[in-house]
Protein backbone atom coordinates (compact mmCIF):
# COMPACT_ATOMS: atom_id res chain seq x y z
CA UNK A 1 0.00 0.00 0.00
CA UNK A 2 1.13 3.51 -0.83
CA UNK A 3 0.40 5.56 2.23
CA UNK A 4 1.46 9.18 1.95
CA UNK A 5 1.81 11.51 5.26
CA UNK A 6 0.75 14.94 5.52
CA UNK A 7 3.17 16.64 7.97
CA UNK A 8 5.62 13.80 8.52
CA UNK A 9 8.36 15.80 10.22
CA UNK A 10 6.64 15.96 13.69
CA UNK A 11 8.35 13.66 16.36
CA UNK A 12 4.66 11.36 16.19
CA UNK A 13 4.30 11.28 12.42
CA UNK A 14 7.91 10.66 11.79
CA UNK A 15 7.89 7.69 14.05
CA UNK A 16 4.62 6.71 12.10
CA UNK A 17 6.31 6.55 8.78
CA UNK A 18 8.91 4.49 10.10
CA UNK A 19 6.79 2.04 11.72
CA UNK A 20 4.60 2.27 8.37
CA UNK A 21 7.27 1.23 6.29
CA UNK A 22 8.63 -1.89 8.23
CA UNK A 23 5.29 -3.24 7.98
CA UNK A 24 6.54 -2.82 4.35
CA UNK A 25 4.20 -0.03 2.95
CA UNK A 26 5.69 2.48 0.23
CA UNK A 27 5.68 5.83 2.47
CA UNK A 28 5.91 8.56 0.96
CA UNK A 29 5.46 12.44 2.63
CA UNK A 30 5.56 15.68 3.04
CA UNK A 31 6.22 19.06 5.52
CA UNK A 32 7.35 22.73 5.66
CA UNK A 33 9.91 22.98 8.29
CA UNK A 34 11.90 20.11 8.32
CA UNK A 35 15.26 19.88 11.01
CA UNK A 36 17.04 16.93 12.71
CA UNK A 37 16.90 14.36 14.44
CA UNK A 38 13.79 13.82 12.48
CA UNK A 39 14.80 14.60 8.99
CA UNK A 40 17.70 12.69 9.03
CA UNK A 41 16.20 9.25 10.65
CA UNK A 42 13.68 9.61 7.29
CA UNK A 43 16.40 10.19 5.03
CA UNK A 44 17.83 6.84 6.34
CA UNK A 45 14.63 5.13 6.33
CA UNK A 46 14.66 5.86 2.64
CA UNK A 47 11.71 7.87 2.52
CA UNK A 48 10.73 10.49 -0.24
CA UNK A 49 9.94 13.85 1.13
CA UNK A 50 8.06 16.83 -0.63
CA UNK A 51 8.77 20.59 0.52
CA UNK A 52 5.27 22.06 0.92
CA UNK A 53 1.83 21.61 0.02
CA UNK A 54 1.62 21.25 -3.81
CA UNK A 55 -0.97 18.75 -5.35
CA UNK A 56 1.87 17.13 -7.03
CA UNK A 57 2.71 14.74 -4.16
CA UNK A 58 -0.38 13.46 -4.39
CA UNK A 59 0.66 11.96 -8.18
CA UNK A 60 0.75 9.14 -8.55
CA UNK A 61 -2.55 8.93 -6.08
CA UNK A 62 -1.70 7.38 -2.64
CA UNK A 63 -3.87 4.23 -1.22
CA UNK A 64 -3.96 6.31 1.93
CA UNK A 65 -3.50 9.61 3.04
CA UNK A 66 -2.25 10.18 6.73
CA UNK A 67 -2.95 13.49 8.27
CA UNK A 68 -1.01 15.24 11.12
CA UNK A 69 -2.22 17.50 13.88
CA UNK A 70 -0.35 20.06 12.65
CA UNK A 71 -2.50 20.62 9.50
CA UNK A 72 -6.03 22.26 9.45
CA UNK A 73 -8.56 23.21 6.83
CA UNK A 74 -7.45 26.08 4.22
CA UNK A 75 -4.01 24.17 3.38
CA UNK A 76 -4.12 23.57 0.06
CA UNK A 77 -3.17 19.49 0.51
CA UNK A 78 -5.96 18.82 3.07
CA UNK A 79 -8.03 20.39 0.48
CA UNK A 80 -6.91 18.29 -2.11
CA UNK A 81 -7.78 15.33 0.01
CA UNK A 82 -10.99 16.23 0.74
CA UNK A 83 -12.24 17.64 -2.68
CA UNK A 84 -11.15 14.39 -4.46
CA UNK A 85 -12.71 11.80 -1.21
CA UNK A 86 -8.93 10.34 -0.87
CA UNK A 87 -9.14 7.83 1.68
CA UNK A 88 -7.72 9.77 5.17
CA UNK A 89 -7.49 9.05 8.99
CA UNK A 90 -5.20 10.19 11.58
CA UNK A 91 -1.78 9.15 12.87
CA UNK A 92 -3.14 7.75 15.66
CA UNK A 93 -6.25 5.81 14.90
CA UNK A 94 -3.62 3.86 12.26
CA UNK A 95 -1.69 3.27 14.67
CA UNK A 96 -4.32 1.87 16.47
CA UNK A 97 -5.94 -0.18 13.74
CA UNK A 98 -2.70 -1.13 12.33
CA UNK A 99 -0.36 -2.37 15.42
CA UNK A 100 -1.63 -1.61 18.87
CA UNK A 101 -5.19 -3.94 18.78
CA UNK A 102 -2.96 -6.74 19.04
CA UNK A 103 -0.29 -5.48 21.70
CA UNK A 104 0.47 -4.99 25.47
CA UNK A 105 0.48 -1.29 25.14
CA UNK A 106 2.59 0.79 27.82
CA UNK A 107 1.91 3.87 27.65
CA UNK A 108 3.56 6.97 29.15
CA UNK A 109 1.72 10.01 29.52
CA UNK A 110 1.33 13.82 31.73
CA UNK A 111 2.33 17.24 31.00
CA UNK A 112 6.19 16.63 31.71
CA UNK A 113 8.35 13.70 31.00
CA UNK A 114 6.26 11.17 28.48
CA UNK A 115 9.93 10.91 26.21
CA UNK A 116 12.07 10.01 29.04
CA UNK A 117 9.81 7.71 30.80
CA UNK A 118 9.03 6.10 27.53
CA UNK A 119 12.11 6.04 26.42
CA UNK A 120 13.18 4.60 29.87
CA UNK A 121 10.58 1.83 29.61
CA UNK A 122 11.36 0.92 26.48
CA UNK A 123 15.61 0.48 27.32
CA UNK A 124 14.27 -2.05 30.33
CA UNK A 125 12.42 -3.71 27.94
CA UNK A 126 15.10 -4.48 25.78
CA UNK A 127 17.25 -5.38 28.38
CA UNK A 128 15.39 -7.71 29.16
CA UNK A 129 15.32 -9.70 25.88
CA UNK A 130 11.97 -8.26 24.73
CA UNK A 131 12.84 -6.43 21.83
CA UNK A 132 9.44 -4.02 22.44
CA UNK A 133 8.01 -2.46 19.76
CA UNK A 134 8.06 1.90 20.62
CA UNK A 135 7.01 5.24 18.93
CA UNK A 136 8.86 8.02 21.42
CA UNK A 137 8.32 11.65 20.67
CA UNK A 138 12.38 12.10 19.91
CA UNK A 139 14.95 9.50 19.45
CA UNK A 140 15.79 7.51 22.27
CA UNK A 141 19.71 7.78 23.46
CA UNK A 142 19.98 4.10 23.43
CA UNK A 143 18.38 3.37 20.02
CA UNK A 144 18.87 4.24 16.71
CA UNK A 145 15.49 5.17 15.47
CA UNK A 146 12.37 7.15 17.33
CA UNK A 147 9.95 4.03 16.58
CA UNK A 148 9.96 0.48 15.72
CA UNK A 149 7.44 -2.31 14.92
CA UNK A 150 9.50 -4.82 17.50
CA UNK A 151 8.28 -8.33 17.40
CA UNK A 152 7.08 -8.99 21.37
CA UNK A 153 4.07 -8.37 22.86
CA UNK A 154 5.02 -5.00 24.23
CA UNK A 155 4.75 -1.69 22.71
CA UNK A 156 5.90 1.19 24.11
CA UNK A 157 4.14 4.78 23.35
CA UNK A 158 4.75 8.45 24.43
CA UNK A 159 0.71 9.13 24.96
CA UNK A 160 0.42 13.11 24.48
CA UNK A 161 -2.88 14.69 25.20
CA UNK A 162 -2.81 17.12 22.48
CA UNK A 163 -5.38 16.63 19.80
CA UNK A 164 -5.62 14.28 17.10
CA UNK A 165 -6.42 15.93 13.96
CA UNK A 166 -8.48 18.62 12.39
CA UNK A 167 -11.08 16.05 11.93
CA UNK A 168 -11.11 14.31 15.42
CA UNK A 169 -10.44 17.20 18.37
CA UNK A 170 -10.17 14.05 21.16
CA UNK A 171 -6.49 13.39 22.65
CA UNK A 172 -4.04 10.97 20.69
CA UNK A 173 -3.70 9.00 23.93
CA UNK A 174 -7.70 8.03 23.62
CA UNK A 175 -6.80 5.74 20.56
CA UNK A 176 -3.82 3.84 22.12
CA UNK A 177 -5.53 1.33 23.87
CA UNK A 178 -3.34 1.15 26.91
CA UNK A 179 -3.14 -1.92 29.67
CA UNK A 180 -0.12 -0.62 31.44
CA UNK A 181 -0.71 3.28 32.18
CA UNK A 182 2.09 5.73 33.73
CA UNK A 183 0.33 9.61 34.26
CA UNK A 184 3.61 11.41 35.39
CA UNK A 185 1.70 14.19 36.26
CA UNK A 186 -0.65 17.10 35.47
CA UNK A 187 -0.48 20.86 34.69
CA UNK A 188 -2.06 23.89 32.79
CA UNK A 189 -1.00 23.78 29.18
CA UNK A 190 -1.80 23.18 25.36
CA UNK A 191 -3.93 26.59 25.86
CA UNK A 192 -4.57 26.86 22.21
CA UNK A 193 -6.98 23.64 22.75
CA UNK A 194 -7.98 24.14 26.06
CA UNK A 195 -9.91 26.04 28.05
CA UNK A 196 -8.71 25.00 31.23
CA UNK A 197 -6.79 22.74 33.36
CA UNK A 198 -10.47 21.27 34.10
CA UNK A 199 -10.58 20.20 30.43
CA UNK A 200 -7.24 18.33 30.41
CA UNK A 201 -8.49 16.52 33.08
CA UNK A 202 -11.77 15.12 30.97
CA UNK A 203 -9.21 14.27 28.80
CA UNK A 204 -7.08 12.08 31.12
CA UNK A 205 -10.36 10.99 32.93
CA UNK A 206 -11.46 9.27 28.91
CA UNK A 207 -8.08 7.45 28.96
CA UNK A 208 -8.50 5.84 32.27
CA UNK A 209 -12.10 4.80 30.76
CA UNK A 210 -10.38 2.74 28.61
CA UNK A 211 -7.94 1.14 31.19
CA UNK A 212 -8.96 -2.24 31.46
CA UNK A 213 -9.35 -4.14 34.81
CA UNK A 214 -6.31 -6.85 34.34
CA UNK A 215 -4.12 -3.14 33.58
CA UNK A 216 -2.24 -1.02 36.00
CA UNK A 217 -2.37 2.68 36.58
CA UNK A 218 0.76 4.15 37.88
CA UNK A 219 0.88 7.83 39.59
CA UNK A 220 2.23 9.90 41.99
CA UNK A 221 -0.91 10.29 45.25
CA UNK A 222 0.79 13.68 45.97
CA UNK A 223 -0.15 15.13 42.05
CA UNK A 224 -3.41 16.84 43.00
CA UNK A 225 -5.02 17.36 39.91
CA UNK A 226 -4.25 13.35 38.66
CA UNK A 227 -6.24 12.64 41.66
CA UNK A 228 -8.79 15.32 40.72
CA UNK A 229 -8.88 13.02 37.70
CA UNK A 230 -9.19 9.81 38.87
CA UNK A 231 -11.76 10.84 41.54
CA UNK A 232 -14.28 10.90 38.49
CA UNK A 233 -13.58 6.94 37.99
CA UNK A 234 -11.29 4.88 38.13
CA UNK A 235 -11.73 1.10 37.30
CA UNK A 236 -8.05 -0.75 37.07
CA UNK A 237 -5.58 -1.51 40.13
CA UNK A 238 -2.97 1.65 41.31
CA UNK A 239 0.59 1.74 42.07
CA UNK A 240 1.78 4.82 43.55
CA UNK A 241 5.47 6.29 43.33
CA UNK A 242 6.69 9.00 45.24
CA UNK A 243 10.00 10.80 45.55
CA UNK A 244 9.46 12.93 48.59
CA UNK A 245 9.40 9.70 51.50
CA UNK A 246 6.07 9.12 52.99
CA UNK A 247 3.65 10.63 50.46
CA UNK A 248 0.99 12.75 51.56
CA UNK A 249 -2.24 10.77 50.71
CA UNK A 250 -0.04 7.40 52.39
CA UNK A 251 3.07 5.30 51.98
CA UNK A 252 3.50 4.78 48.13
CA UNK A 253 4.02 1.63 46.83
CA UNK A 254 7.74 3.07 44.62
CA UNK A 255 9.84 5.20 47.09
CA UNK A 256 13.47 6.35 47.33
CA UNK A 257 16.56 7.60 49.04
CA UNK A 258 18.41 9.70 46.95
CA UNK A 259 22.45 9.72 47.70
CA UNK A 260 25.16 12.40 47.77
CA UNK A 261 27.49 12.45 44.36
CA UNK A 262 30.92 12.57 44.45
CA UNK A 263 30.78 16.45 45.14
CA UNK A 264 28.33 15.32 48.00
CA UNK A 265 25.91 16.93 46.31
CA UNK A 266 22.45 15.65 45.95
CA UNK A 267 21.52 15.67 42.67
CA UNK A 268 19.62 12.89 41.56
CA UNK A 269 22.54 10.75 40.28
CA UNK A 270 22.12 8.05 42.41
CA UNK A 271 19.43 6.46 44.77
CA UNK A 272 18.05 3.86 46.57
CA UNK A 273 14.70 1.63 45.03
CA UNK A 274 11.99 0.97 47.75
CA UNK A 275 9.01 -1.24 46.48
CA UNK A 276 6.92 -1.39 49.89
CA UNK A 277 9.44 -0.23 52.02
CA UNK A 278 12.07 -2.60 51.22
CA UNK A 279 15.35 -1.68 49.78
CA UNK A 280 15.64 -3.74 45.86
CA UNK A 281 18.47 -2.15 44.73
CA UNK A 282 20.27 1.10 43.97
CA UNK A 283 20.77 3.60 40.86
CA UNK A 284 23.61 5.35 39.95
CA UNK A 285 22.95 7.14 36.59
CA UNK A 286 24.53 9.98 33.83
CA UNK A 287 21.10 11.85 34.58
CA UNK A 288 20.06 14.69 37.14
CA UNK A 289 17.23 16.04 38.95
CA UNK A 290 14.25 14.58 41.07
CA UNK A 291 11.90 14.64 37.90
CA UNK A 292 14.02 12.22 36.03
CA UNK A 293 14.09 9.68 39.75
CA UNK A 294 10.60 10.16 39.34
CA UNK A 295 10.67 8.99 35.77
CA UNK A 296 12.62 6.15 36.37
CA UNK A 297 10.73 4.76 39.57
CA UNK A 298 7.52 5.23 36.54
CA UNK A 299 9.22 3.03 34.31
CA UNK A 300 10.29 0.20 37.12
CA UNK A 301 6.81 -0.16 38.40
CA UNK A 302 5.63 -0.41 34.27
CA UNK A 303 8.31 -3.10 33.34
CA UNK A 304 7.69 -4.62 36.48
CA UNK A 305 3.96 -5.18 35.49
CA UNK A 306 4.91 -6.29 32.37
CA UNK A 307 6.58 -9.25 34.05
CA UNK A 308 10.43 -8.25 33.77
CA UNK A 309 13.03 -9.11 36.52
CA UNK A 310 12.93 -5.87 38.56
CA UNK A 311 16.80 -6.61 39.41
CA UNK A 312 17.48 -6.40 35.88
CA UNK A 313 15.27 -3.52 35.22
CA UNK A 314 17.31 -1.76 38.08
CA UNK A 315 20.67 -2.44 36.03
CA UNK A 316 19.66 -1.59 33.20
CA UNK A 317 18.22 1.80 34.28
CA UNK A 318 21.61 2.61 35.05
CA UNK A 319 22.97 2.59 31.99
CA UNK A 320 20.25 4.34 30.52
CA UNK A 321 20.77 7.18 27.85
CA UNK A 322 18.11 10.20 27.59
CA UNK A 323 16.68 11.10 24.34
CA UNK A 324 18.27 13.75 22.25
CA UNK A 325 17.60 17.30 22.93
CA UNK A 326 16.88 16.08 27.01
CA UNK A 327 19.84 18.15 28.40
CA UNK A 328 21.90 16.57 25.42
CA UNK A 329 25.65 17.65 26.07
CA UNK A 330 26.66 19.09 22.62
CA UNK A 331 30.34 19.70 23.17
CA UNK A 332 32.50 20.16 26.00
CA UNK A 333 35.22 22.67 25.71
CA UNK A 334 38.09 24.58 27.68
CA UNK A 335 35.88 23.34 30.59
CA UNK A 336 32.72 25.03 28.98
CA UNK A 337 29.72 22.49 28.68
CA UNK A 338 26.52 23.31 26.24
CA UNK A 339 23.84 21.60 26.26
CA UNK A 340 20.58 21.34 24.52
CA UNK A 341 17.30 20.59 26.16
CA UNK A 342 13.80 20.02 24.68
CA UNK A 343 12.47 22.52 27.97
CA UNK A 344 8.65 24.45 26.85
CA UNK A 345 7.08 24.77 29.83
CA UNK A 346 7.68 26.56 33.26
CA UNK A 347 7.61 23.57 35.41
CA UNK A 348 10.07 22.05 32.74
CA UNK A 349 12.79 24.40 32.92
CA UNK A 350 12.55 24.64 36.71
CA UNK A 351 13.20 21.15 37.36
CA UNK A 352 15.64 21.01 34.70
CA UNK A 353 18.13 24.21 35.82
CA UNK A 354 17.52 22.76 39.31
CA UNK A 355 18.86 19.16 38.60
CA UNK A 356 21.22 20.64 36.57
CA UNK A 357 22.40 23.44 39.78
CA UNK A 358 22.62 20.55 42.05
CA UNK A 359 24.99 18.53 39.78
CA UNK A 360 27.86 21.81 39.33
CA UNK A 361 27.43 23.26 42.15
CA UNK A 362 28.49 27.12 42.17
CA UNK A 363 29.69 26.82 39.12
CA UNK A 364 28.43 29.21 36.40
CA UNK A 365 24.38 28.49 34.38
CA UNK A 366 23.94 30.49 31.47
CA UNK A 367 20.37 29.91 30.30
CA UNK A 368 19.31 30.69 26.60
CA UNK A 369 15.15 30.36 26.02
CA UNK A 370 13.47 30.47 23.10
CA UNK A 371 9.47 30.65 24.14
CA UNK A 372 8.34 28.96 21.16
CA UNK A 373 5.29 27.13 22.24
CA UNK A 374 1.80 28.00 21.73
CA UNK A 375 1.17 28.58 25.27
CA UNK A 376 4.10 30.27 26.35
CA UNK A 377 3.17 32.53 22.91
CA UNK A 378 -0.22 33.77 24.32
CA UNK A 379 1.28 34.49 27.86
CA UNK A 380 -0.54 32.30 29.85
CA UNK A 381 3.08 31.39 31.59
CA UNK A 382 4.22 34.79 31.88
CA UNK A 383 3.39 35.21 35.51
CA UNK A 384 5.29 31.84 36.85
CA UNK A 385 8.35 31.85 33.51
CA UNK A 386 10.32 33.90 35.45
CA UNK A 387 10.30 32.02 39.14
CA UNK A 388 11.30 28.98 36.90
CA UNK A 389 15.17 29.83 36.05
CA UNK A 390 16.36 30.83 39.41
CA UNK A 391 19.29 28.42 39.56
CA UNK A 392 20.57 30.06 36.29
CA UNK A 393 22.72 33.48 37.06
CA UNK A 394 21.92 34.23 33.62
CA UNK A 395 18.93 34.05 31.30
CA UNK A 396 19.21 34.84 27.94
CA UNK A 397 15.56 35.09 25.88
CA UNK A 398 14.89 34.99 22.01
CA UNK A 399 11.46 37.00 21.32
CA UNK A 400 11.16 37.52 17.92
CA UNK A 401 7.36 38.82 18.90
CA UNK A 402 6.55 42.06 20.59
CA UNK A 403 3.49 41.16 21.86
CA UNK A 404 4.79 38.98 24.10
CA UNK A 405 5.53 40.38 27.51
CA UNK A 406 7.42 38.61 30.79
CA UNK A 407 6.31 39.66 34.30
CA UNK A 408 9.39 40.48 35.64
CA UNK A 409 7.49 40.52 39.20
CA UNK A 410 9.17 37.49 40.11
CA UNK A 411 12.42 37.54 38.70
CA UNK A 412 15.60 37.55 40.47
CA UNK A 413 18.07 36.31 38.19
CA UNK A 414 19.57 39.07 34.95
CA UNK A 415 17.73 38.46 32.04
CA UNK A 416 17.95 40.38 28.78
CA UNK A 417 15.57 39.95 25.82
CA UNK A 418 16.92 39.70 22.59
CA UNK A 419 14.84 40.04 19.00
CA UNK A 420 17.70 38.50 17.30
CA UNK A 421 19.61 35.18 17.75
CA UNK A 422 23.10 37.17 16.63
CA UNK A 423 22.23 39.88 19.28
CA UNK A 424 22.32 36.57 21.78
CA UNK A 425 25.72 35.26 20.05
CA UNK A 426 27.39 38.63 20.77
CA UNK A 427 26.20 38.28 24.60
CA UNK A 428 27.03 34.44 24.92
CA UNK A 429 30.80 36.02 23.31
CA UNK A 430 30.92 38.74 26.67
CA UNK A 431 29.86 36.04 28.76
CA UNK A 432 31.29 32.49 28.61
CA UNK A 433 34.37 31.52 30.51
CA UNK A 434 36.09 28.36 32.12
CA UNK A 435 33.82 26.42 33.13
CA UNK A 436 30.26 27.86 32.45
CA UNK A 437 27.55 25.92 31.89
CA UNK A 438 25.14 26.91 28.95
CA UNK A 439 21.61 25.43 28.56
CA UNK A 440 19.55 26.24 25.34
CA UNK A 441 16.06 25.72 25.97
CA UNK A 442 13.30 25.39 22.96
CA UNK A 443 11.08 22.51 21.69
CA UNK A 444 12.14 23.77 18.12
CA UNK A 445 15.14 24.34 16.49
CA UNK A 446 15.90 27.80 17.04
CA UNK A 447 17.76 29.33 14.47
CA UNK A 448 20.64 27.17 14.37
CA UNK A 449 22.01 28.29 17.34
CA UNK A 450 23.10 25.18 18.48
CA UNK A 451 25.90 25.30 16.07
CA UNK A 452 26.41 29.11 16.33
CA UNK A 453 27.42 28.47 19.69
CA UNK A 454 29.43 25.40 19.18
CA UNK A 455 31.77 27.80 16.74
CA UNK A 456 32.13 30.69 19.87
CA UNK A 457 32.66 28.19 21.90
CA UNK A 458 35.31 26.66 20.25
CA UNK A 459 36.85 30.40 19.07
CA UNK A 460 36.96 31.86 22.83
CA UNK A 461 38.89 28.88 23.84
Amino acid sequence: MHIHILGICGTFMGGIAAIAKQLGHHVTGSDLNVYPPMSTQLEQLGIALTTGWDEQQFKPEPDLVIIGNAMSRGNPAVEYVLARNLPYTSGPEWLKREVLQHRWVVAASGTHGKTTTAGMVAWLLESCGMNPGYLIGGVPGNFDVSARLGDSPFFVIEADEYDTAFFDKRSKFVHYLPKTLIINNLEFDHADIFKDIDAIKTQFHHLVRILPNNGLLISNPDETHIESALKLGCWSPRETISTSGLSTNGDSDWQVSIKPNALDLYDGSKFEVYLKSELIGTVEWQLTGLHNVHNGLAALAAARHCGMDISACIKALSSFTNAKRRMEVLMQHNNITLYDDFAHHPTAIKTTLAGLRANVGNQRIIAILEPRSNTMKMGVHNHTLASSWQDADEVLIFNSDSTWQLDQSLNHTPTKIFSSIDAIIERVVELIKPNDHIVVMSNGGFGGIHQQLKQVITQKG
